[in-house]
């Protein structure tokens, strides 16, 4: 063998050797990266960052709780009065006595009225339903659907729009219900679950945290002689339109809120959302079901937040950063009998830290006529302490409850007076509401409840209506025949039908 052949034999040994060498290392090491991404895949994220072992807490789990409110979430569909935009623009006589019609204005009697949709809660196993005010005001019919698709037709039993609440009433027992929690104990980053019906989509549920408490955002300002109450939980869970009324729960499944507004500049959810606290919500369904309107204890001073801006514009110093200052103390008041005085500084009531208007509107607001509170307040840089008797808005304590109207039937229709506020809030002189249609020709010829009757055109002629008791009396003199009946929904919205 030459020297050439020699090295040459060498040379290639070498190489076949390397070769089967890299493949050898090349093999090893896929097992290991095998095994290694099979380990992987059997830990979480968190487990490789933290090199130990992570367990979810019992705790943090939405199921059970979505399981337990989910039933007990409802929609309501409220029907409303007819729109300003089909509002009648000539008189029904032309018609009625066989002039030929130029174009109706108004809406084909008996026709589709505009719906309005939101969500409520079922508060007790015999079917009383917590939603907001503004879901079923105005509304002639309010129509409930359980989760189960069954359909109840529900009576409003009180309304407060201070508070932007409601309670309405459906007949039937063994309902589920969702308990009352304590929304003084809900803690900012709480985890909490809000249900409804956003979008007509039924029992929808997201998640989100508590950010803040005791948020005043100024949806009610108007409402009521400025005495709204705003102290609203605020959360990031998803609410869209149709949550309104719905549940804010904690993992508990208890009812820790109201959920009513979102914080938005399209009408749809942008990061933040609003509900009314439950120790707020459980004292107005308690008033609207014991008294049928809520009562409401006054403290009887104007106040202000503590800031730096008042301070300037004051030219104070204030001993504190937060709390409510006394802007002035109305006469006769429960907050003059206590000894409060324009300038004082309120930072508690009944041991809870008062830090803002909200919280302390909220306080009292649990209260009702004739309830004792503490007040903790500075004065020239001193702490006191004084007891305030709440008051009412006629400025004694008395209870006031709301007047049950007496109705009148005829022809399977329950008619009311009006009162002297739709008088003049409608600048009418009178009339007679529809608060009931049981069906039968009135029904089909589109009497609604809500309607004011003002006039009845027969073939003898047109009768204002100006009571129930007026009204009565034309409809027994028309004896069968046919007439037509003129008035207005409650929002101003005229309208006529005719009963054959």
């Amino acid at each position: 063998m030459s020297k050439k052949q020699f090295f040459l034999g060498m040379l290639l040994a070498s190489l076949i050797g390397g070769i089967v060498a890299l493949a050898g290392v090349s093999f090893l090491s896929q097992s290991q990266n095998a095994a290694s991404f099979d380990e992987k895949q059997k830990a979480s994220f968190v487990n490789l960052l933290s090199g130990e072992d992570f367990t979810i807490p019992d705790g943090i789990n939405f199921v059970a709780s979505a399981e337990t409110v989910t039933p007990a979430v409802v929609h309501v569909k409220s029907k409303m009065g007819y729109t300003q935009s089909g509002r009648m623009q000539r008189d029904p006589l032309q018609e009625f006595f066989g002039i030929p019609p130029q174009g109706r204005g108004g809406p084909h009697p008996g026709g589709a009225m505009p719906i309005s949709s939101g969500s409520g809660v079922i508060i007790s196993p015999d079917g009383y339903i917590v939603t907001n005010n503004h879901v079923v005001d105005k509304a002639t019919e309010v129509e409930i659907s359980l989760e189960n698709n069954k359909r109840f037709i529900a009576k409003v039993v009180g309304t407060d729009p201070t508070t932007d609440l409601a309670l309405l009433k459906i007949e039937d027992t063994g309902l589920p219900f969702v308990r009352f929690g304590d929304s003084d104990k809900t803690k900012i980053g709480e985890w909490v679950l809000a249900v409804g019906n956003p979008f007509d989509l039924n029992s929808t549920v997201t998640a989100g945290i508590i950010s803040a408490k005791a948020r005043n955002i100024g949806i009610l300002r108007d409402v009521e002689n400025n005495l709204s109450i705003e102290s609203f939980l605020q959360t990031d869970a998803v609410v869209n339109p149709g949550n309104s009324g719905g549940a804010l729960v904690n993992l508990a499944g208890e009812l820790i809120g109201i959920n009513t507004a979102i914080a938005s500049q399209t009408g749809t959810f942008s990061g933040y959302s609003f509900a009314v606290p439950s120790t707020l919500v459980k004292k107005v369904m308690d008033d609207l079901m014991k008294y049928g309107t809520v009562q409401r204890g006054l403290l009887g001073v104007n106040i202000q937040n503590v800031s730096p801006e008042l301070a300037d514009y004051l030219e104070e110093n204030f001993p504190v950063e937060q709390g409510v200052y006394v802007g002035g103390v109305n006469e006769n008041s429960g907050g003059e009998e206590a000894g409060l005085k324009k300038g004082d500084i309120i930072i508690s009531v009944d041991g809870h830290v008062t830090n803002n208007v909200a919280n302390l509107q909220e306080m009292v607001a649990r209260k009702r006529p004739g309830d004792k509170v503490e007040i903790e307040y500075i004065r020239d840089g001193k702490t006191y302490k004084a007891e305030a008797t709440l008051k009412n808005f006629a400025g004694d304590t008395e209870v006031v409850k709301k007047e049950i109207p007496k109705t009148y039937e005829f022809e399977g229709v329950i008619f009311e007076e009006v009162n002297d506020k739709l008088k003049n809030h409608l600048e009418i002189s009178g009339g007679a509401i529809i608060s009931g249609v049981s069906g039968g020709k009135w029904g089909e010829a589109g009497a609604r409840p809500g309607f004011i009757i003002t006039s009845i055109i027969t073939e003898s002629g047109r009768a204002k209506i100006t009571s129930v008791e007026r009204l009565l009396e034309v409809l027994e003199e028309t004896d069968g025949d046919s007439i037509v009946v003129l008035g207005m929904f409650q929002d101003g919205t005229e309208y006529y039908f005719e009963v054959d």
